[in-house]
């Protein structure tokens, strides 16, 4: 894809603000990202120099203050099959709406919530430098390419070290406290400020079509393996009512329920140091902590790392996650009705849905014998746990009478415009590249 001078000259002048012109020196373009990693988007990575001249400057040569960005811009798939899922599915207009609705406001609350003296939670995402809403050349979502300053992806086959999985159960605990904080403050469900949340009845939906076509292929994997029949007959017994389970465990449940990245594993996560940044909010959903703890564990950590030290990183998860809903004012246990045993309890049963959700992307799985050998070990601990089999009332949650009415208004006006616009803290892009 090429990307032409004047258009990011464009974009660079709304984002600064238009108080000076920008003279574009040069830009690169490159993959955003290897084959097969995004489903969800077309990546393209832009490096751009650039200089910022005063208003009504007319020599451009050498004259501006110098700078340079690298930036991923997010597209819509080329690929038929892939836009039309995601474009039925908004994913992207879900993303934009995150980075242009979402954290700015909590980045607001943050500033009017935190006690004198207090240090803020960092956000652990990349700059959005510019987003549009889907329109007939498609959606565009415009961020800052953390690679650039060194952050890393984590080989899947490899999983996190603990250090890693401690630093990412730290980012997920920031955004989990802010939202859970905002929505405690300001008394109002994320569900019904954001109704572009993925909802429970769209989301169960939409993973049920998955697991429904993943079973199959773990079923013939699982025969072929010794020592496995207990296994299979308990996923056997549950294919019947997977879906009222993915439903029933994603779903909210209130005073705790908060915003969940809920595809939260090591292929959407980078690292520098014990800096751990997020990404693809495609899937950002009104759910309950444990949906993200949970899917982390059973996707991203080798078997020594999750069989040794569960009970330690789940320590890790709730230090800051109390810590963090203090700063801004609130007491998880009180004021969320949640305490350390409930998040052990929850998160028990939330090793079931991310097992499903998992399912839905079995190929994945599947891919390496690492990875085949990991999910083989994970689904014998929830088998001796208990855990592959109905879960009980007191995590099970129905969706509330209202969902289906909200259900519709997420979705957006039947001519298909986007459901919400851009904040005016994040600036549209100027047209096409």
């Amino acid at each position: 894809m090429g990307v032409s001078a004047a258009w990011l000259a464009r974009l660079l002048e709304v984002f600064h603000g238009c108080a000076a012109r920008v003279v574009v020196d040069n830009s690169d373009t490159s993959a955003g990202c290897r084959p097969g990693d995004s489903a969800l988007s077309d990546i393209v990575a832009v490096d751009v120099r650039y200089r910022l001249l005063p208003v009504g400057m007319t020599d451009e040569s050498d004259h501006g203050d110098k700078r340079s960005l690298s930036l991923i811009l997010k597209l819509l798939p080329r690929e038929p099959v892939a836009r039309r899922f995601v474009t039925e599915a908004e994913f992207d207009v879900r993303e934009i709406s995150f980075y242009t609705r979402v954290v700015p406001d909590l980045q607001r609350f943050q500033r009017r919530a935190l006690a004198a003296g207090a240090e803020p939670l960092p956000l652990p995402l990349p700059q959005c430098y510019a987003a549009r809403f889907p329109d007939q050349a498609g959606s565009l979502l415009v961020l800052e390419n953390l690679r650039r300053r060194g952050y890393e992806a984590v080989n899947l086959s490899h999983g996190l070290e603990r250090s890693q999985a401690e630093a990412a159960l730290r980012a997920i605990a920031a955004v989990h406290a802010l939202s859970l904080s905002f929505k405690l403050k300001e008394n109002r469900p994320l569900s019904a400020r954001y109704p572009f949340l993925f909802r429970t009845a769209r989301a169960r939906d939409s993973h049920h079509q998955l697991v429904e076509r993943g079973l199959p292929a773990l079923d013939t994997f699982l025969r072929l393996r010794p020592g496995t029949e207990r296994i299979v007959a308990a996923l056997n017994a549950l294919q019947s009512s997977a879906k009222d389970i993915i439903g029933d465990l994603l779903a909210p449940i209130e005073p705790i329920a908060l915003l969940t990245h809920t595809d939260f594993w090591s292929n959407n996560l980078l690292f520098r140091g014990d800096q751990c940044v997020i990404l693809d909010w495609q899937m950002a959903t009104y759910s309950r902590p444990t949906t993200d703890v949970a899917l982390l564990f059973v996707t991203s950590l080798p078997t020594p790392l999750r069989r040794s030290h569960t009970e330690a990183l789940l320590d890790v998860y709730w230090n800051a996650l109390e810590s963090g809903t203090r700063r801004l004012g609130v007491d998880v246990r009180v004021d969320a009705n949640f305490t350390r045993a409930d998040l052990h309890h929850h998160f028990r049963w939330s090793q079931l849905l991310a097992l499903l959700l998992c399912v839905g992307s079995i190929d994945v799985a599947l891919s390496e014998k690492a990875t085949a050998e990991r999910l083989v070990d994970v689904l014998t601990d929830l088998e001796a746990d208990g855990l592959l089999a109905e879960p009980p009332a007191d995590v099970r949650a129905r969706p509330s009478p209202e969902s289906s009415s909200d259900e519709s208004a997420a979705a957006g006006p039947a001519d298909g415009s986007p459901a919400t616009s851009p904040a005016p803290s994040t600036p549209p892009t100027p047209g096409s590249p």
